[in-house]
């Protein structure tokens, strides 16, 4: 599956959009991104979590149950947003920014997708010990779900 744009949200400001590879170059190296969800009674939920870019998907993992686990069980349409680099300018009232927002729908993934994202996660994160991390995974007493957001539109703004 595809990451790109399909309809895109009204953006305000489009003088401030980013063109869609260099969205996807920001998604891609941002430490971390926050994802939102949203439960059975409509409240709102937005988590910071860790995560990797594969074949034009976003992978992350979680425990097994939980807040967020009950969300994405009952709605699978979510939001993931990430923040680039920012300075605050104070002199100015305003702030050079950049940031990434995808809609997309989300599905928890099984082997070999899940190993291949937990390596994925260890290549972004760990790389200096690949190793030490496979023989983390495969020891964990509680092994992580996985899953996948596939990416229905890519929204990159910036003020530089």
């Amino acid at each position: 599956m595809e990451l790109k744009s399909k309809k895109m949200p009204p953006l305000r400001r489009h003088d401030r959009a980013l063109p869609e590879d260099i969205a996807k170059k920001l998604l891609k190296r941002a430490e971390y991104g926050v994802l939102s969800t949203v439960s059975a009674d409509g409240a709102p939920y937005g988590v910071p979590l860790n995560f990797c870019v594969l074949d034009n998907r976003i992978y992350f993992h979680s425990a097994a149950s939980g807040h967020k686990i009950d969300n994405l069980t009952k709605n699978q349409a979510v939001s993931f947003c990430v923040v680039g680099n920012t300075e605050v300018l104070a002199e100015k009232f305003s702030t050079r920014y950049e940031s990434v927002v995808v809609f997309g729908q989300v599905n928890e993934v099984f082997e070999p997708e899940r190993r291949r994202a937990l390596e994925g996660l260890l290549h972004k994160y760990s790389a200096a010990f690949i190793e030490k991390g496979r023989e983390y995974i495969k020891n964990s007493k509680e092994s992580p779900r996985v899953f996948a957001i596939t990416c229905k539109s890519i929204t990159g703004k910036a003020r530089r």
